[in-house]
C-alpha cells in the first residue's frame, strides 16, 4: 500500500508497532470466533440430551471457555489499538513538525498567496486524518482478511451446502459494496476536502473581518462568500448521499437476507436426509457465524474510504509543502558593507501575466535613505520585498555590499535586515517578549533603551505589569499607533544595518505620528534605508526619491529636484497637498 509506505517514514522508532498492532488485531479476531463454536457445542449437548444434560461440568467448562476467550479477544484488541495509537500519534506529530519545518523554510512571499486558514486546515486536519487511518482502520485490516477465511473454513467443515447457501447474499452484497466504494469515490473525496478547505478559509477571513463588517454594517454582503461555501458543501454532500440511497438500501436488504435462503435450504436438506438434529445444529451455527461476513464487508468499506481520505490528505500536505524553499549555493558569501544595488531587476508574480517589476536599476549607498513612491500596483512594495527574498528575481540581480542576495545564507540575510510594516504583528505574549523578538538574548536594560528610543516609555509605565504585561487575548490591547512603536522598538533592538519601511505612520493618529516619526529617526540613523511612502510629507528629507509607474522606475531625485520637473511626482505632490487642505463645508 503506497500510502502506508509514505507514513512509515514518519513513524521513526515506533515503526514496528503497526505490524504488531495488526498481528494482535488478527489474533483478537480469530479468538473472537472461538466463543461461537463453544456456544454451538453447548447447544448441541442441550439438544442431544433433550434439555436435561448429564454432564454439567462439560457444559460449564464450555461456558467458561467462551467467557475466557471473549475476554482474551478484548484484551488483544485493546493491546492492538494501544500499539496502533502510539504509532499514529508519532506519525501525526512528525507530520505536523515536518510540514511546519518546510513552511518556515519557504519564501516569505508564499504567505502572501496562501491564507493562514488554508495552511491550518491542511496541516492540522489532514494530519489528524492519518491518525484515524493508522490507529483504527489499519488494525482492522488483519481482521477483515483473517475472519472471512476462518469463518469459511468453519462453515464448510460442518456443512458445505448450508455454507454455500449462506454465502450467496454475501457475495451479492460484497459486489454491490465494491461498486459503491469504487469509481467516483476518490473524486468525491477530493471534492469533499476542497469544500472543507474553502469553508475553513472563508470562516477565518469572515471572523477576522467582523469588526470592519460591523462598522460598515455590511454583514449580509460580507457573509455571502462564507454562506456560498457552506451551500456548495451542503449541495455536494447531499448529492453524494442521495446517490447512495438506493444502493445502500439494496445492500442492507441483501446483507441481512441470508436467513431467508439458509432456512429453506435447511428444511429441504432435512426432508431429503432426515438428519434433523445435525442440520438444525449446523443451521444454528451458520446463523451465528454468517454475520461476521457482513462486519468484514463494512470494515472493508471503511478501510477503502480511510485509504482514499488518507491518500488525499498526504497529497494535499505534499502539495502545500512542495513550494521550493530559497535555494542556497554551496559557496555562500557574507557582505562586508551594506549598500543595496538593483541591476536590471525583473519579476513577475506566479500566475500573473504582467510584470510587477520591469528592468529596474538603482543603487542605495550605505547609510543613505531612499524612498519609493508611486500609485498602487506600481511595484514599490514588490521591489522592497525582493531585497530579503520574499521571492527571487526572474532576471537581473540584487546585491548587498556587492554580494548577490541569493548567495547570502537566508538566516544571515534576515539578520541583516529590519522590517517595519504598515500593520505590525503583536504576539499573544508579554510586552517584553514582543520586543525581544528583535533580539532574544537582549538584557532588560537593552530592551528599555530600545523602548525609550521608540518612545514607548509611557506605554510601559501605563500598563499594569509594565514589560511583563500580556498582550492580546486575555491581556491588554494596544492601539495601532502603540503597536507601531512597539514594532519600532523591536527593530531598534535588532539593530540591523538595513531597514525596510512600509509607511510606518500610515494608520496613526497625529499624536502617535509625531512619536513614531521621532522613533523612526532613531531607527534610521546610520542605516541603509529603503522606505515605501504613502504620505509624501514623510519623505521630503529623504536623500533620494524613486518614482515607480507600472513596474518601471520613471523618475528619481531629491524632493526639490522632482518638484522642479513637470513629472509624475510633481502631480502626486500637488494632489497630496490638495487632499491635506480638503475640509467639509458647512451649509
Amino acid at each position: 500500500m503506497k500510502i502506508l509506505r509514505k507514513l512509515q517514514h514518519y513513524m521513526g522508532p515506533r515503526r514496528g508497532l503497526l505490524p504488531l498492532a495488526m498481528i494482535l488485531s488478527g489474533l483478537s479476531a480469530l479468538t473472537g470466533i472461538i466463543p461461537y463454536a463453544l456456544i454451538w457445542l453447548i447447544v448441541r449437548d442441550l439438544l442431544i440430551s433433550g434439555g436435561m444434560p448429564t454432564d454439567m461440568e462439560r457444559i460449564s467448562a464450555f461456558a467458561w471457555w467462551a467467557v475466557g476467550t471473549s475476554v482474551v479477544g478484548i484484551v488483544l484488541y485493546f493491546a492492538a489499538l494501544m500499539s496502533s495509537h502510539l504509532a499514529a500519534f508519532r506519525v501525526e506529530s512528525n507530520l505536523r513538525k515536518e510540514a511546519m519545518r518546510r513552511i518556515v523554510g519557504m519564501p516569505l512571499g508564499f504567505f502572501d498567496s496562501t491564507t493562514s486558514g488554508r495552511i491550518r486546515k491542511i496541516i492540522d486536519d489532514n494530519a489528524s486524518i492519518t491518525h484515524s487511518f493508522l490507529a483504527h482502520q489499519m488494525p482492522d485490516l488483519a481482521a477483515t482478511v483473517l475472519v472471512p477465511v476462518a469463518a469459511l473454513g468453519l462453515i464448510f467443515f460442518f456443512d458445505w451446502r448450508l455454507g454455500a447457501a449462506s454465502l450467496v447474499p454475501m457475495l451479492f452484497a460484497g459486489g454491490l459494496m465494491a461498486v459503491m466504494i469504487g469509481g467516483k469515490s476518490q473524486d468525491f473525496m477530493r471534492e469533499y476536502m476542497n469544500a472543507l478547505e474553502e469553508m475553513n478559509t472563508e470562516a477565518v477571513e469572515y471572523v477576522r473581518g467582523i469588526p470592519v463588517v460591523k462598522v460598515f454594517q455590511q454583514t449580509l454582503f460580507s457573509f455571502k462568500n462564507f454562506h456560498r461555501s457552506i451551500l456548495c458543501y451542503k449541495e455536494m454532500v447531499t448529492r453524494y448521499t442521495q446517490a447512495w440511497e438506493h444502493p445502500m438500501s439494496a445492500y442492507t436488504v441483501l446483507i441481512n437476507s441470508f436467513v431467508y435462503i439458509l432456512a429453506p435450504v435447511a428444511i429441504l436438506l432435512i426432508g431429503r436426509t432426515g438428519e434433523y438434529m445435525d442440520i438444525l445444529l449446523d443451521f444454528f451455527l451458520f446463523v451465528l457465524v454468517t454475520p461476521l461476513f457482513s462486519q468484514c464487508i463494512m470494515r472493508s468499506m471503511y478501510l477503502s474510504q480511510a485509504v482514499g481520505q488518507a491518500s488525499e490528505a498526504i497529497a494535499r500536505l505534499d502539495e502545500l509543502t512542495a513550494v521550493a524553499g530559497l535555494p542556497v549555493p554551496e559557496a555562500v558569501q557574507s557582505p562586508q558593507y551594506f549598500d543595496i544595488d538593483f541591476d536590471r531587476v525583473t519579476f513577475t508574480y506566479p500566475g500573473a501575466r504582467q510584470r510587477a517589476v520591469d528592468g529596474v536599476s538603482f543603487r542605495i549607498r550605505e547609510g543613505e535613505t531612499v524612498a519609493l513612491v508611486g500609485a498602487s500596483g506600481s511595484g514599490k512594495t514588490t521591489l522592497a520585498r525582493l531585497v530579503p527574498r520574499f521571492w527571487d528575481v526572474d532576471a537581473g540581480r540584487i546585491s548587498i555590499g556587492g554580494v548577490d542576495v541569493r548567495e547570502i545564507p537566508p538566516a544571515e540575510l534576515m539578520q541583516r535586515i529590519s522590517f517595519v510594516f504598515q500593520r505590525p504583528r503583536m504576539f499573544k505574549a508579554t510586552l517584553l517578549e514582543n520586543i525581544r523578538y528583535g533580539h532574544p538574548d537582549a538584557s532588560i536594560d537593552e530592551v528599555m533603551q530600545a523602548a525609550d528610543a521608540a518612545c514607548c516609555r509611557e506605554i510601559i509605565e501605563r500598563l499594569p505589569n509594565g514589560l511583563r504585561t500580556e498582550i492580546g487575548v486575555n491581556g491588554t490591547f494596544l492601539s495601532g499607533g502603540e503597536q507601531q512603536r512597539i514594532a519600532l522598538a523591536r527593530a531598534l533592538l535588532k539593530d540591523a544595518p538595513i531597514v525596510l519601511l512600509d509607511e510606518a505612520t500610515a494608520f496613526s493618529d497625529p499624536e502617535n505620528e509625531h512619536l513614531i516619526q521621532s522613533a523612526l529617526r532613531n531607527l534610521m540613523h546610520g542605516k541603509t534605508v529603503l522606505m515605501i511612502a504613502h504620505r509624501l510629507s514623510s519623505i521630503t528629507d529623504a536623500d533620494r526619491i524613486l518614482v515607480m509607474d507600472r513596474g518601471r522606475l520613471v523618475e528619481q531625485g531629491t524632493h526639490e529636484k522632482l518638484l522642479s520637473e513637470n513629472g509624475i511626482y510633481r502631480r502626486m505632490w500637488k494632489e497630496y497637498q490638495q487632499s491635506t487642505e480638503w475640509t467639509l463645508k458647512k451649509n
